[in-house]
């Protein structure tokens, strides 16, 4: 089981249609940022120094699921809870709960590998298995 890193979310006025509900793509958006947020906050570098250290340039995103539940709309505050339900060899499934106080209006998950650039083919990436020391991070 991994821990729960909680990632908040001010929902602004150009976040919402034109019927005051916040547009589905912007829960994506912040899944998205929550996603990164949640292994910074497990005390792993962004992609950008990763990259020097390791060569992983990131988690690219393979699979993407979510259920709505209640609307969201501008001057609130959401929060993304996010954590890793399920470890593979080269992937990984990220669950988000986004809340606002205690009710849920969505819940997605995320499918991602961490990738390297390519040295076999210039231009391509490739998945790598997931390094031990961040799996030990987000533990």
């Amino acid at each position: 089981m991994s821990r729960v890193v909680v990632y908040p979310v001010a929902v602004c006025f150009g976040d919402c249609d034109p019927a005051g509900i916040v547009f589905f793509p912007n829960f994506s958006r912040w899944m998205d940022a929550a996603s990164l947020n949640f292994f910074v906050a497990c005390g792993i570098p962004v992609w950008r120094e990763l990259v020097k250290t390791h060569g992983i340039i990131g988690t690219p995103l393979l699979e993407i699921n979510t259920k709505f539940f209640k609307p969201a709309t501008y001057g609130e505050t959401i929060e993304v809870h996010t954590s890793i339900d399920e470890w593979q060899s080269k992937t990984f499934r990220q669950r988000h709960v986004v809340k606002r106080g205690d009710v849920v209006l969505c819940e997605g998950t995320e499918v991602r590998a961490f990738c390297i650039k390519d040295p076999e083919q210039p231009g391509r990436i490739k998945a790598i298995p997931v390094p031990d020391f961040i799996r030990e991070a987000c533990a």
